[in-house]
């Protein structure tokens, strides 16, 4: 299934073939930014080739990747619940801020609804993830990551409560996602 967000911008499943135009658009979209350590690519070599990443779509812009997002499941308090977690998410530098990372978001949240997802979570900035409706919940922690920054967006009724156990991969740069 492919969606349309913008004239001239396609979002797909990510193939096979675009691991390495998806890895070094990831590298380069979080050079530079303090918030990061440069993991970012490592966790989403590791969730695609652990099989952790339950969706992943990219964004064409005349036939070039020019943006990515990926989901995996979490656990909470250990049990698996339905929920998943969004990152990372990349925009090429010199496409950000043109709604290409919007329409990746939606995308995803839309086939993460159709899947029967309880809901998702994330690691961000309120002031960008706000405006998809992800909001903070007071039973929801991860170790070392401020109450602010973890979000969740629920599907249905069930409300996210507990420690989040987010996927293996996410080791293969720090404890936890950054999108």
């Amino acid at each position: 299934m492919e969606h349309t967000p913008t004239a001239g911008v396609r979002v797909r499943e990510e193939r096979r073939g675009d691991a390495a135009v998806v890895d070094a658009l990831i590298a380069e979209a979080f050079r530079g930014h303090p918030y990061s350590r440069g993991q970012e690519p490592a966790v989403m070599a590791a969730l695609r080739d652990g099989g952790g990443a339950t969706l992943s779509l990219v964004a064409e812009e005349a036939g070039a990747v020019v943006g990515q997002v990926a989901f995996s499941a979490v656990t909470l308090d250990g049990r698996a619940t339905g929920w998943q977690c969004l990152g990372p998410l990349a925009v090429r530098p010199d496409r950000q801020r043109l709604g290409i990372g919007s329409a990746l978001i939606r995308e995803g949240l839309e086939r993460l609804r159709a899947a029967g997802a309880a809901g998702c979570l994330l690691v961000g900035d309120p002031a960008y993830y706000e405006r998809f409706g992800f909001r903070g919940f007071p039973d929801l922690t991860a170790p070392g990551v401020p109450a602010r920054n973890l979000l969740a967006l629920r599907f249905g009724e069930a409300l996210p409560a507990g420690s989040v156990g987010f996927d293996p991969a996410f080791s293969a740069g720090e404890d936890r996602p950054s999108s």
